[in-house]
């Protein structure tokens, strides 16, 4: 195979995850697309661009495999530390205040794009330490990589990745081993990993914190406006919205209303 995919090569698999995942290939990012596609003849040992497509067109497993490939999995724990500081110090005062006019004691909150899991730990470890009685919580995690879902399922981090974590946070969620971390069961039975697609309704309502970081960006503007019109189906009143913090709703027709707290931008549900 040569360095590059050809521009009609390049059009037919950028269209081929738009369609299916509203992940969206430019000109900017082409050299991902093709390193990546490497990496899968290598595995796949095949040496055809066309050939490939053929197998991804035809293979449901493959196909998940190949999108699993393409999607970029950077993260860590406490990665954008405002955005914490603003759930513990504003919004999750809030959501109490709500609940205590329904009497509910839950709080529901979904870390869409989860990746590999450091998010919805990170979110966890603040709850348990945080939250006051009676208040319980439940994180929906989800991602589009399967592979990145088995990391977080499995919570076993190395050595390398925990950074970030407080020494407090480590000794009491993480149990240490020679290679790494694993995740107390105390915080992985509060969250629940899932594949979901971000092009399609999760079936999740009510929700009262939505975190969806770093993933828009990988979306062109109607599957953004998509995505976000979605996730306001799917929240309570008087919930939350977080996006990374390069990303933003200026000029998108939303029914979201920014919020500027004291510790970080986001975005607020009021109806």
């Amino acid at each position: 195979m040569s360095d590059l995919l050809t521009d009609l090569q390049f059009d037919k698999y950028r269209k081929l995850i738009y369609d299916a995942s509203g992940i969206t290939f430019s000109d900017n990012n082409r050299s991902i697309l093709d390193s990546r596609l490497k990496e899968r003849l290598r595995e796949k040992q095949m040496d055809s661009a066309d050939a490939y497509f053929t197998l991804v067109t035809s293979d449901q497993g493959e196909f998940k495999a190949f999108l699993d490939s393409v999607t970029t999995n950077l993260t860590r724990f406490f990665r954008n530390q405002p955005h914490f500081d603003a759930l513990v110090n504003y919004v999750i005062p809030h959501v109490i205040e709500n609940k205590k006019k329904t009497g509910e004691t839950r709080i529901k909150i979904w870390s869409a794009g989860c990746s590999t899991g450091e998010e919805p730990y990170t979110i966890a470890m603040l709850l348990k330490d945080k939250l006051p009685s009676p208040y319980t919580f439940e994180i929906m995690a989800s991602d589009i990589s399967l592979k990145s879902l088995m990391v977080g399922k499995q919570g076993f981090y190395p050595n390398a990745r925990i950074d970030g974590i407080p020494p407090a946070y480590l000794d009491r969620f993480f149990t240490k081993s020679d290679k790494g971390y694993q995740v107390k069961p105390e915080l992985m039975n509060s969250i629940r990993f899932d594949y979901h697609n971000l092009r399609h309704d999760s079936g999740a309502r009510n929700l009262d914190i939505v975190f969806c970081r770093n993933v828009l960006i990988y979306f062109d503007e109607p599957a953004q406006k998509s995505t976000i019109d979605r996730f306001y189906n799917s929240m309570g009143r008087d919930s939350y919205l977080f996006i990374g913090h390069s990303e933003s709703l200026f000029g998108m027709d939303t029914k979201f209303k920014f919020l500027k707290t004291e510790w970080a931008c986001l975005y607020h549900k009021e109806e």
